[in-house]
């Protein structure tokens, strides 16, 4: 890109621990999945199967298989692992883990209750065998989180073993580090950023006014994910400045 255009800011080649964009996929069919990697497998570092779609969609294994020889991780995302921890299926769900043959997963609690020692606990258990990523925050809007109490509940849970930890906005962004309308709580960011080194989160970031506002408070390479798998391309071109919302910012 560099010997066509000067002035471009340095992305990491992959696979990266830094600038990483982590996509949605809400049940794509092999064929959707297979056009997203032709075109944009070298943009995509991590595929997140949402919430339960993958014990519902058809050729599973396969479109694991296919993301993986694209060099793209997969883990299924949070909502199944807490399906399995509320109805005290742990082992169940490692041994659904190592049937997808997947190395990464996700621990988190923001359908249900669980205590934030025991929820490290599944962290320290878990990394043993995989890359760990863990969620902060509820799928609830009317449960909120102190902000003292997200840079404690990340730190332990980073210390417990996760090689990420997720800000949860859902794939409405319109929780967690957001408000109900989507607007950022930069207070908040800038508090957890204070004391937590940002390469250590993913920050979900559905819309592109919010991808916008973490491009350019931290660069490029921030981490950003629950992008829909129509957004990639449009989202490197924000993160390399060759849209207007971020065009200045390398001149």
């Amino acid at each position: 890109m560099k010997e066509i255009l000067k002035d471009l800011p340095d992305r990491p080649i992959k696979p990266r621990n830094e600038g990483l964009t982590m996509i949605m996929d809400k049940g794509l069919s092999l064929n959707e999945a297979e056009n997203m990697v032709v075109l944009k497998s070298e943009l995509t570092d991590i595929v997140k199967l949402g919430f339960g779609t993958s014990l519902l969609t058809r050729y599973i294994e396969r479109k694991i298989n296919l993301y993986h020889e694209a060099g793209i991780m997969v883990y299924t995302g949070g909502t199944l692992f807490e399906a399995f921890i509320v109805r005290n299926q742990f082992d169940d769900y490692c041994r659904l883990m190592d049937k997808l043959k997947l190395e990464m997963v996700e621990v988190s609690d923001g359908s249900m209750d669980l205590e934030h020692d025991e929820k490290c606990e599944y962290i320290r258990k878990l990394s043993k065998n995989y890359k760990v990523i863990s969620e902060i925050g509820s799928k609830d809007e009317t449960i909120t989180i102190e902000n003292s109490d997200w840079v404690k509940f990340m730190s332990k849970e980073i210390d417990a073993g996760s090689w990420k930890v997720i800000a949860e906005a859902r794939e409405g962004g319109n929780v967690g580090v957001y408000e109900e309308n989507g607007d950022i709580k930069d207070k908040l960011i800038k508090e957890i950023t204070k004391d937590i080194d940002s390469i250590k989160i993913l920050w979900e970031a559905p819309k592109k006014e919010q991808q916008v506002w973490f491009i350019n408070n931290f660069g490029a390479n921030v981490n950003l994910g629950n992008i829909s798998p129509n957004d990639i391309i449009s989202l490197e071109c924000l993160r390399l400045g060759l849209r207007g919302d971020t065009f200045n910012n390398y001149l």
